[in-house]
């Protein structure tokens, strides 16, 4: 590839990629084990430290960053500890500025992926691709 073509493709998977791990990042808190295939509140029993984590512990009550505090990564955290971890990410408005920049990232990128001088059926089969990363079931 060209070094245009290598700059058109980091410029739509840079943004693209930092949204698929949001996305896995929420998952983690939030996804269906049934689902994802990952224990319910996993992110939060290992103690990740990640986006959604950083935009709880700025937004939440100090009452709500001391739960986080003191419970994230807690290898005996209950079903119900989870519950209250997942509420404090969600009253601190956390999920929702997540979700946000998830969209803002996928929206850069398909833009870009659009506007992208690209061959058929490449593009479409990338569009898809890039929906797939960013839409998968919670």
């Amino acid at each position: 590839a060209s070094s245009a073509e290598v700059a058109t493709m980091d410029a739509i998977g840079l943004p693209l990629g930092e949204a698929f791990q949001l996305r896995d990042d929420v998952l983690g808190v939030f996804g269906d084990p049934a689902v994802t295939g990952k224990p319910a509140g996993g992110d939060l029993r290992e103690g990740k430290r990640t986006v959604l984590i950083a935009r709880t512990l700025a937004g939440a009550s100090e009452a709500g960053r001391n739960l986080i505090v003191s419970r994230l990564g807690a290898a005996d955290l209950t079903d119900s500890d989870v519950d209250d971890l997942r509420a404090v990410i969600v009253e601190s408005g956390a999920l929702t500025s997540v979700e946000s920049l998830i969209d803002d990232l996928y929206t850069t990128a398909t833009a870009r992926l659009a506007n992208a001088d690209l061959e058929e059926p490449g593009k479409t089969m990338l569009l898809n691709l890039a929906a797939a990363s960013v839409d998968r079931a919670a």
